[in-house]
């Protein structure tokens, strides 16, 4: 046994190499929205699971289109101290968030109610990435596509001016159209959130289904409908800050947990370039059966991007 020592040792330096060398630096920064928060939100346990380190810089704004992030980009180069110019957290400007570090990837997104109106991009992406590339040359600029909303939002996606989607298909195929043909004219790779979303929302075996036995006019706290395999936050009570009443609302829009984790899976597979399907991590209150669907599913998608990019990914 002695003589297997030194073997053994050599062996053991060796696995480490290679997992020295699979591991990644990755700097990522998102201009985006709610949407990218929840995209992003369990990204980086994902990252760290997988022997990577993850810089993640953000300039976040609810609610903030393409159109917003590039009207407060030209207040600001008019005037850097014009508070139209400083719309982010801490009332700071875009070039405040990407400060000094040499990003190597830098996502951008529709706001989801605009997402499905190719005319609300124009011409406010292409500005917006133009400026992007030249003040980081470095970075690789990638398109998001954001997901439609649940199939039982009281209200979807525009499509044209005083226009919705009469349903969630409506938003997805129209939205779906509208990434790719941005990401086409901008040179842009794209990050399929949206066609993960929907893959699942329309699986038989995994799609949520509204439950019809749930009455919202009798509902009494804590009762809730039956929301399983659902990837938005949904029906939920909220209470009143000033009388403590208990209200019963539906967010159809926002990911839940489970919706979060799809989102970060395929972000980690687009931006790592390796299958999430190996890790171990699930969001608590993330049943184990659907969580290791919703993985193999964003690897689904994600060697779609990487297709695109003309890699394969690590298996």
């Amino acid at each position: 046994m002695r003589h297997l020592a030194p073997f053994l040792r050599i062996a053991l330096l060796l696995l480490l190499a290679v997992g020295l060398a699979d591991a990644r630096t990755l700097r990522l920064f998102s201009v985006g929205n709610s949407f990218s928060n929840n995209a992003t939100h369990y990204l980086p346990d994902l990252a760290k699971e997988g022997g990577h380190e993850l810089i993640l810089g953000k300039a976040m704004k609810g609610g903030c289109s393409f159109q917003q992030h590039w009207d407060a980009l030209a207040a600001w180069q008019a005037n850097p101290d014009d508070p139209k110019g400083r719309i982010y957290t801490g009332s700071k400007s875009l070039h405040d968030n990407l400060g000094a570090e040499e990003w190597d990837v830098i996502t951008v997104q529709q706001y989801s109610k605009l997402s499905s109106d190719v005319a609300t991009y124009r011409p406010y992406a292409e500005q917006l990435v133009a400026h992007l590339r030249s003040v980081r040359p470095k970075a690789e600029v990638i398109l998001h596509q954001t997901w439609a909303y649940r199939v039982d939002a009281d209200k979807f996606g525009q499509i044209a001016p005083e226009q919705t989607a009469a349903d969630n298909r409506e938003m997805y195929v129209r939205s779906r159209a509208a990434y790719r043909e941005i990401a086409a004219e901008l040179g842009l790779r794209v990050i399929p959130t949206g066609d993960a979303f929907w893959q699942v929302n329309t699986d038989p075996a995994w799609a949520f289904k509204p439950d019809t036995t749930f009455d919202r006019a009798t509902a009494v706290a804590p009762a809730l409908p039956d929301q399983t395999h659902s990837l938005h936050v949904g029906e939920r009570w909220t209470t009143d800050t000033k009388t403590a009443a208990k209200k019963l609302t539906k967010d159809a829009n926002h990911a839940n947990a489970a919706g979060e984790y799809l989102g970060a899976l395929i972000w980690y597979g687009v931006l790592f370039e390796e299958s999430p399907e190996k890790l171990k991590f699930v969001p608590p209150g993330v049943d184990a059966a659907f969580a290791a669907h919703l993985r193999k599913v964003a690897w689904q998608f994600a060697q779609e991007s990487l297709r695109e990019k003309g890699k394969v990914g690590r298996k």
